[in-house]
């Protein structure tokens, strides 16, 4: 997506790690799974932006072999594989660009989407740029848009989603919380900003997680994963505003094997 757009060089051990992992699990656990076809869709979350190692013909959409859905696919084997996800997608992006790789015989579905329709690349740059009564009226103004007029996009592509693949088992999964409180940065944005963002994130997993309980999917946090790895931590899994620009608050290639790859696989 291109809200949370950060990340890292990623190196061609995560990917040998993660496929060992996968390997190591009982062999029922992703067995349905990998027997049908894996779709990823959804935004830079699921693309992979900020991870490194992009596919060569996946241009502005920048899908990384070390982002989750690549490195589930590598050690599960499913019958086939389409990553489609895209940089910059939103609800009604990924509706109108990406269903088409999905059809009845689709086993597995992975989605992010939700951070672009409510300009969460928009918000962070205000915070960084302008001072705090900004960042928090643009956090709050986001906030207004999560829960005021993101549940009907949401609800809109998973009905879309379902109605493609009437028996794919559909894994909705969930946005980090940014930022450690009373971490160890000291500089940039306020505690108050902080503390705003990450409200805003558990406010919009919040949605997420009901509109995908009401199609009949399966939503799958990620803050577990990434407590102890947000920004401020001492060792963070996303990157802060970091060149190129869109790197900017994307997980890095730790976070997605770290963090997105076992929130995805203990769903899957």
């Amino acid at each position: 997506m291109s809200v949370r757009r950060f990340w890292a060089s990623a190196s061609t051990l995560v990917l040998a790690a993660v496929a060992a992992l996968g390997i190591a699990q009982p062999a029922s656990a992703n067995s349905s799974a990998a027997a049908g076809g894996y779709v990823a869709l959804g935004d830079s979350y699921s693309s992979g932006v900020g991870a490194g190692s992009y596919l060569s013909d996946s241009g502005d959409c920048r899908r990384s072999t070390n982002a989750y859905p690549y490195l589930w696919a590598a050690a599960n084997s499913p019958s086939s594989f389409a990553f489609v996800a895209c940089s910059g997608a939103t609800t009604s992006s990924v509706a109108g660009t990406q269903l088409g790789a999905l059809n009845s015989s689709t086993g597995l579905v992975s989605v992010t989407a939700g951070g672009n329709d409510v300009g969460f690349a928009d918000v962070m740059q205000d915070c960084v740029l302008s001072g705090e009564a900004t960042c928090l009226s643009s956090v709050g103004t986001a906030v207004s848009q999560i829960q005021n007029s993101l549940p009907s996009g949401l609800s809109s592509l998973y009905g879309s989603i379902r109605s493609r693949a009437p028996q794919a088992h559909v894994v909705v999964l969930g946005y980090p919380r940014f930022y450690q409180l009373s971490g160890s940065c000291i500089a940039g944005l306020s505690e108050k900003e902080r503390s705003a963002i990450n409200n805003a994130s558990d406010v919009l997993n919040g949605v997420i997680a009901k509109q995908a309980a009401d199609a009949g999917f399966t939503f799958s946090s990620v803050v577990d994963e990434f407590t102890g790895h947000e920004l401020c931590s001492g060792d963070p899994w996303l990157h802060s505003v970091s060149l190129p620009i869109y790197n900017s608050y994307h997980p890095k290639a730790a976070g997605q094997s770290g963090g997105y790859l076992p929130a995805f696989r203990s769903a899957a």
